[in-house]
């Protein structure tokens, strides 16, 4: 089912999706495709598999296939910025050969060797466009409720957005937020800009302090006082913390959920358990 097939559906049950990440060893394919099959008990509409660490492939797209094979609905990620036209064309034609339907389409991470790139490709919105034109494949952008990290302030990061859209995007997901005002702000500023698309909520269950101080130092992501005083509280508890953010979360997405979230996008680190236990919680 495509993007914009799923997304018109009412039910919030089936517009919840999870992102996982290819393991760098493909030995450990196996205890993913595990993980994943523990996502079926809540039907998810679909996978959604990223790139690859630090802007590597690590064959993902051989990944996608096996993921689709054990009956997950797969949406890939595909980045751009080191990638031929021609490189783009032939692998968006495998992945429709593969009865694969979406695809979120990415700038990726500049490298730090510039040299190392072709340079077809500068900007999403050139992705999406080339996608649109050379397959059927349904393409989902990111958005950033509190900006790119490298946008000059929100409003030139919409634009960016506002581009990606009007070349074919079909969906929005969100970078993770742990403040739901932010993102209840970022809705309300696309969609004077005239973005209509269904935004999902990009959701990451708390696992530890250090996650948390990663993605922060990454991205322009909030921390609210009430969970940073939490996460130093339970920083020496692994269990603890796993608790506390299931139960975070869990009253993050209700409050999403009340307020006609178009979807749920759970970030799950390639673990289920968090992410099924907040859906237990709400749903």
């Amino acid at each position: 089912m495509k993007l914009r097939e799923i997304y018109k559906i009412e039910d919030i049950n089936k517009k919840i999706s999870f992102e996982v990440f290819p393991p760098k060893e493909p030995d450990k394919y196996q205890n993913l495709i595990s993980e994943i099959k523990k996502f079926k008990a809540v039907n998810p509409a679909f996978i959604s598999l990223t790139w690859g660490a630090g802007g590597k492939n690590n064959n993902s797209f051989e990944l996608s296939k096996k993921i689709q094979q054990n009956g997950s609905n797969i949406m890939p990620h595909f980045t751009c910025i080191c990638s031929s036209k021609e490189f783009v064309k032939t692998h968006i034609q495998t992945l429709e050969n593969n009865n694969i339907e979406n695809i979120l389409a990415l700038r990726g991470d500049i490298p730090d060797d510039k040299s190392l790139c072709c340079y077809d490709f500068k900007y999403a919105s050139e992705l999406v466009e080339f996608i649109k034109t050379n397959s059927n494949l349904s393409a989902g952008v990111a958005g950033y409720p509190e900006g790119h990290i490298e946008a000059k302030n929100i409003n030139s990061d919409i634009d960016n957005l506002k581009r990606k859209i009007d070349a074919g995007a079909e969906a929005i997901f969100t970078q993770l937020f742990f403040d739901n005002e932010k993102f209840f702000k970022y809705l309300e500023l696309i969609r004077q800009k005239g973005i209509t698309v269904p935004v999902a909520a990009g959701i990451m269950p708390v696992l530890s302090k250090k996650q948390v101080d990663k993605m922060t130092s990454l991205a322009n992501i909030s921390i609210p006082e009430d969970l940073k005083q939490n996460i130093e509280k339970y920083s020496s508890s692994s269990e603890d913390m796993k608790k506390f953010g299931i139960e975070f979360a869990a009253k993050q997405c209700q409050e999403l959920i009340k307020n006609n979230v178009d979807g749920l996008h759970f970030f799950t680190l390639n673990k289920a358990e968090s992410s099924i236990a907040i859906l237990n919680n709400i749903l």
